[in-house]
């Protein structure tokens, strides 16, 4: 069994942490991934305001008593919301771990979570925030590489790299996360340095994961080849599947349109129509290179299970090499 900086911190079975999808990570999902060993992490903003998210947080806390976290979301967005509110509501709520995320470190709720003993998590995607980040007082530094899903960063460097850069430059514990599929992923990143792995694409192709069969079916059959990166002329480089939504995305980019017009058809809305519906064409889906290596949907114990021996055997028979 795993005992890491991570666990210890945190409190949670195993060194996995269960990325924030939006949408997706439902109170029910979150609750999922807590239970099952690792640490759930709940989008604040897809609540936008305080009351919907404190009664999401109930819901969570009814649902598990293992510990969760919840996502403050610092990227742009169409229509923003009011951060600072969302952040009080958590604490207020007795939320003892958020993660931030997002182009800029969070400097004005730094107070907050230090007054309140917040476990903080800042997630980037470059040694330079990681840094600013660990100067302002984060607690765990959070850093996924190139392969990831959603938010790549602007620097497009592979996790391979990119997490040992970072845990030289910091002295606070590392979580890593970017192509982590199973437990050659996990015990890669973990003989790198990290203290945990961050898993958010693999997590899609789980039975409880709250989107429909057609989506998963189709995420089952990608191939490593069948994820692209857009937004990267609005300064906001996602890596998402390959899908008809996506390539209109890469038309609008590309005749240069406004950037309303590129944000507008990103937006969770049509995202939420494909999870609901199973319209594989209706919006787009944050995913990783690593949706090519899974090749089944196991609940998300079995997953966290199954990844863990595997890290565990792996590490075993490096350690028998002579």
């Amino acid at each position: 069994m795993f005992k890491t900086q991570v666990t210890e911190m945190l409190k949670i079975k195993y060194p996995i942490i269960a990325g924030t999808m939006m949408n997706i990570t439902t109170p029910e999902f979150v609750a999922t991934c807590s239970n099952a060993g690792g640490l759930g992490i709940l989008a604040s903003a897809m609540y936008r305001k305080p009351e919907p998210l404190r009664e999401a947080i109930r819901q969570l806390q009814s649902f598990t008593d293992k510990p969760f976290a919840v996502n403050v979301n610092l990227f742009p967005m169409l229509m923003p919301v009011r951060q600072i509110d969302l952040v009080k509501a958590m604490i207020e709520e007795g939320v003892r771990i958020i993660e931030t995320s997002g182009h800029k470190a969070p400097e004005k709720y730094v107070p907050l979570f230090k007054k309140n003993d917040v476990i903080w998590i800042h997630k980037c995607a470059g040694v330079r925030y990681a840094k600013k980040a660990e100067s302002l007082g984060a607690d765990i530094i959070e850093v996924v590489g190139w392969e990831n899903g959603g938010a790549t960063g602007r620097f497009d460097i592979g996790t391979l790299v990119l997490a040992p850069a970072t845990i030289d430059a910091v002295k606070v514990p590392v979580i890593a996360g970017g192509g982590i599929a199973d437990g050659r992923g996990l015990a890669a990143v973990l003989a790198l340095g990290a203290q945990a792995g961050l898993i958010g694409s693999r997590l899609l192709m789980t039975k409880e994961c709250p989107i429909h069969d057609n989506l998963k079916q189709a995420l089952l059959k990608a191939s490593i080849y069948d994820t692209i990166l857009v937004m990267k002329s609005v300064n906001a480089t996602h890596r998402v599947w390959n899908n008809k939504a996506a390539q209109r995305i890469l038309e609008l980019e590309a005749s240069k349109s406004d950037q309303s017009e590129i944000f507008n058809a990103a937006a969770g809305a049509k995202a939420k129509k494909m999870y609901d519906e199973g319209d594989l064409a209706a919006g787009i889906i944050s995913c990783g290179q690593g949706v090519g290596l899974a090749r089944d949907i196991p609940t998300v114990k079995e997953f966290f299970d199954r990844t863990i021996k595997e890290a565990e055997k792996i590490i075993q028979n490096l350690a028998n090499l002579h």
